[in-house]
């Protein structure tokens, strides 16, 4: 398949196809004899699984690790699950930066409905920030 059919087939675009391929995330393809790439259909779920990982907030290249293990006939299972779980940590702790800064902004906002703009100062922009 060509690569205008491939990126129809995946959901995604003829220049994504081409980064990817730079980036090693998929193999260069055959060409056919007018030298138009030509891809087998396992690339599709390959492609997939490229889009799963990223939703999953993986990096292309763990992505790319994760791929070469299973080129190289080897199951990612153990790679993944770490992976996965650092993957999770980070998660968390972003999760509770959020709950920490939700509280701030919450602080702020709360004093600021109170305004008295008779009360501000010249020299500061604004006192509840």
């Amino acid at each position: 398949m060509q690569i205008g059919e491939l990126a129809a087939a995946a959901g995604t675009t003829t220049k994504t196809l081409r980064f990817y391929e730079t980036a090693g995330l998929i193999p260069p393809p055959s060409r056919t004899p007018c030298g138009y790439r030509d891809y087998p259909e396992e690339m599709v779920p390959r492609l997939s699984f490229i889009r799963r990982g990223q939703r999953a907030g993986l990096a292309l290249a763990q992505i790319r690790e994760i791929l070469y293990l299973r080129d190289d006939g080897q199951p990612p299972c153990g790679h993944v699950e770490t992976l996965l779980a650092d993957r999770l940590a980070e998660v968390d702790q972003q999760i509770s930066d959020l709950r920490e800064l939700r509280e701030t902004v919450a602080g702020l906002h709360e004093a600021s409905r109170s305004a008295d703009p008779s009360l501000c100062q010249a020299d500061q922009v604004c006192r509840y920030i």
